[in-house]
């Protein structure tokens, strides 16, 4: 569906307003559709991206600012994305030895075995809502990656 027939609006003022008011609708629309998918599991799509981040680091711990510099989103809190984590039993909290000012974050088996479980449903959820060829995704990632410079 075009842009212009999702938001009713039949002119832009210039195309790249309406790559910006597309891009931000096109979002919207991912992580509407993501937190459909994510929530039978309780889970939100940002506790879900603190969850891949801990298992990149898995078996090492990550500390809470390092976790926020990885995220998706960076308006979101890390330290209260952690806490919801820890208390559904997905991450673990530690002191750091080296810094007691300093705190460890990992994923725990419970976390592991959910991401796997997750793992073939946002892969058949990826090649569903990216309705493009192969070639197109890797141009779209590129083109994404210049806008960003």
């Amino acid at each position: 569906m075009k842009i212009e027939e999702a938001i009713k609006q039949k002119t832009f003022k210039s195309p790249y307003n309406k790559a910006v008011v597309n891009l931000l609708y096109t979002q919207s629309y991912l992580v509407t559709h993501q937190s459909k998918l994510f929530k039978p599991y309780e889970l939100s799509p940002e506790q879900y991206n603190v969850l891949r981040i801990l298992r990149g680091h898995y078996p090492d711990p990550i500390t809470v600012s390092s976790i926020q510099d990885r995220m998706l989103n960076k308006m979101s809190n890390a330290s209260r994305l952690v806490e919801k984590l820890k208390l559904k039993g997905f991450a673990e909290r530690k002191e750091c030895p080296t810094d007691r000012r300093q705190v460890d974050i990992t994923i725990t088996q419970k976390g592991l075995a959910l991401l796997e479980l997750l793992d073939e449903e946002i892969k058949n959820f990826n090649d569903r809502v990216i309705n493009l060829s192969e070639e197109e995704v890797n141009q779209l990632n590129d083109l994404l990656d210049k806008l960003r410079g």
